[in-house]
This record gives structure tokens, sequence and C-alpha cells, in this order.
């Protein structure tokens, strides 16, 4: 796998999203580790190592934005790129926001969107993309 073009850890209680999720981002050179809720999440973070963690927000156990909290809190992942693609409600998005998510993907989307925004995440000194979907994220982090 060295030619993969980085590790993402996938959250959803859904097989089938996890799936989707799984053959869109692997098509395009990622490998893809995946989790069916936030406390399996929390299990593997630290054996995988990825570069990026995508969370649904309604899981069993522990919920997308609890878990991103908690990947916050401890030092070891407060560095790590972490997405919500969910349905994104204001809810949702505000929660998210208050516990340190990078950015938000709403369902159903596009594979094109799920990739570029990974892409971003994964390399944020990049330019920004103009998607007009994306730009919430942690206060104060760098602008590169």
């Amino acid at each position: 796998m060295s030619g993969a073009s980085g590790r993402v850890l996938v959250v959803d209680d859904s097989k089938v999203i996890r799936q989707l999720i799984r053959v869109n981002l692997e098509l395009e050179g990622f490998e893809v580790v995946t989790a069916a809720d936030g406390a399996e999440c929390l299990d593997l973070v630290h054996r995988v190592c990825p570069d990026v963690i995508t969370l649904d927000v309604v899981m069993p156990r522990l919920d997308g934005v609890q878990t991103a909290a908690r990947l916050r809190a401890d030092a070891r992942t407060s560095h790590l790129p972490v997405a919500i693609v969910s349905a994104c409600t204001p809810y949702e998005v505000d929660a998210g926001v208050a516990a340190g998510v990078d950015a938000f993907l709403a369902k159903p989307f596009e594979p094109s969107a799920l990739v570029r925004m990974v892409r971003r995440l994964m390399h944020p000194q990049d330019p920004p993309s103009v998607d007009g979907r994306h730009g919430a994220g942690r206060a104060g982090s760098p602008a590169g």
C-alpha cells in the first residue's frame, strides 16, 4: 500500500454507507479502514494511524460529535483532520464546530465532493477549493 494517497478511517453505523465511502476513496488511491461507531473508532485510531477521519453523527454507543470531542481532547489525536459526513442539520453543524470538526459533507453526497474534501483535509497547505459547502473549521487553526 505504499502507493496509497493516505489512510482514511471511515466511521458510520450503516454498512452500505461505509462500503460506498470505501469504494469511492479506494478508487482514488486512498487506503480505507472502517468502524461501525465512535467507540470502535476510538479503539482503532491508535492502531491504524489515519490521516483523516470521517464520522457519521447518529450512531450507537458513541455518536460522531462525542467522538470528535474525544479525539480533540486526546493529545495523540487532537491534530487529526475530522469531517462529519451526515445529514448536516444546523444542530449537527453547530455541535460539530463546537467539538472541533474541520469539515462537513451532507448526505446524500457526490463521490467527487467526498474525494475533494478528504484531499483538502489531508493537504491543508494547498489552496482552498471553492465548493461553497465547506469551510467550517476549528477556530484559531493556521491559515496555511
